[in-house]
């Protein structure tokens, strides 16, 4: 089984810079997109073989999540019955026969981390997700963890620690979340890796010169760990800001 996660920052900009091309080529069993930045009714995807699932942010053009599968799974949720997670279509969890997909968007916290509460908030109540649902069957997390849990992980992690995405405190929400029973399914592949990023700024030349951060994940049980086959980054996928990443399990 082949999964995909991307964040598109904005589903109809990036379909204007390849996005069917990308998902047809890459045939994916289970596609999950963040950052969708729409509301029904603004997209018409004809993806034949897939259904499809949406959870728009009641904010126009803001946040919202996707998830494109060609099995059709057993249960859909929407969000986690929690006020802003709610109204910014930041979560979905789909169960299939044997296993959990939950897609997310995490909250970032700001330049000025004026949302780090919310966001630490936002951590507790995943993991609690996670926990429970591992209890009846595994779990694959996927999307935008909106974090760099090790110093291997972005380009310059001396001059950026304590900024968002790469405070002690967030990175510590990540470790208690590995250490709970769950797998960096790259990190598993590649644990000396450097250089592997999936998200870059739109400031000139960052990109080619691959100043980045490795912030979007698929994140396992452990009870999935011999079921691990690959995991990989598509870094030379344009259309955003992110690349896509991939897991592929037997």
């Amino acid at each position: 089984m082949k999964l995909v996660s991307w964040n598109v920052n904005g589903l109809r900009a990036c379909v204007k810079k390849g996005f069917l091309e990308y998902f047809q080529t890459v045939e994916a069993d289970i596609f999950c997109v963040q950052e969708t930045k729409l509301q029904e009714g603004q997209i018409s995807l004809e993806l034949e073989g897939y259904y499809q699932y949406w959870n728009y942010a009641l904010k126009k053009g803001y946040s919202g999540t996707a998830v494109f599968t060609k099995n059709k799974p057993l249960s859909v949720r929407y969000g986690l019955g929690t006020d802003e997670s709610e109204e910014e279509g930041r979560i979905l969890t789909l169960e299939f026969d044997d296993f959990f997909l939950v897609n997310v968007y995490t909250p970032n916290s700001q330049r000025d981390l004026a949302r780090i509460n919310y966001r630490l908030e936002w951590e507790d109540r995943i993991l609690q997700h996670l926990k429970d649902l591992d209890n009846l069957k595994p779990v694959i997390l996927c999307g935008d963890l909106n974090v760099a849990h090790q110093e291997i992980d972005l380009r310059n992690p001396k001059s950026n620690v304590g900024n968002s995405g790469f405070t002690d405190e967030e990175r510590g929400k990540m470790t208690s979340l590995l250490a709970a029973g769950f797998i960096d399914s790259y990190r598993h592949f590649y644990p000396e890796q450097v250089g592997a990023f999936s998200w870059w700024s739109y400031m000139a030349k960052v990109r080619e010169r691959n100043i980045g951060w490795r912030i979007d994940y698929f994140i396992v049980s452990e009870k999935l760990r011999e079921r691990l086959k690959n995991a990989d980054i598509h870094c030379n996928v344009m259309g955003s800001d992110h690349c896509p990443v991939l897991l592929e399990i037997n």
